[in-house]
């Protein structure tokens, strides 16, 4: 059966999400999450029997965090199969993106603007 990883949440630094699937009867599952191809500490997998899921919990640690784009593999290590993945977007690289759509977002507007005065004018 295959595994489906689902994020709930990221809060406080910790990143988490519900893991579905496997064979069952105590299996458990082997999971690893890395950041430029180096092992991310702290990953807790905990089963929920009750519910038939595994809780994944790992803290993102501060030290990876820079200007740019900061992404997360999250593989199944018996399958290498890549069960999800994230990105952290921080610093001044984002600033740029968030002002050159502003910027395009501006030039729209105005746009729209001119048409809808040039319609209003031809209506009348």
């Amino acid at each position: 059966m295959a595994l489906t990883l689902t994020k709930t949440r990221f809060f406080e630094g910790t990143w988490e999400g519900v893991l579905a699937g496997g064979p069952g009867g105590g299996w458990q599952p082997k999971l690893a999450v890395t950041h430029l191809d180096r092992p991310v500490a702290g990953l807790d997998v905990t089963e929920v029997r009750s519910a038939g899921h595994w809780v994944v919990r790992f803290p993102v640690p501060a030290d990876v965090i820079a200007d740019g784009v900061t992404t997360f593999l999250i593989r199944n290590t018996e399958t290498g199969e890549l069960l999800d993945s994230f990105a952290i977007l921080a610093g001044d690289a984002l600033a740029e993106d968030i002002r050159a759509e502003m910027d395009l977002l501006r030039e729209e507007l105005d746009m729209l603007k001119r048409a809808f005065r040039r319609h209003c004018l031809e209506t009348m």
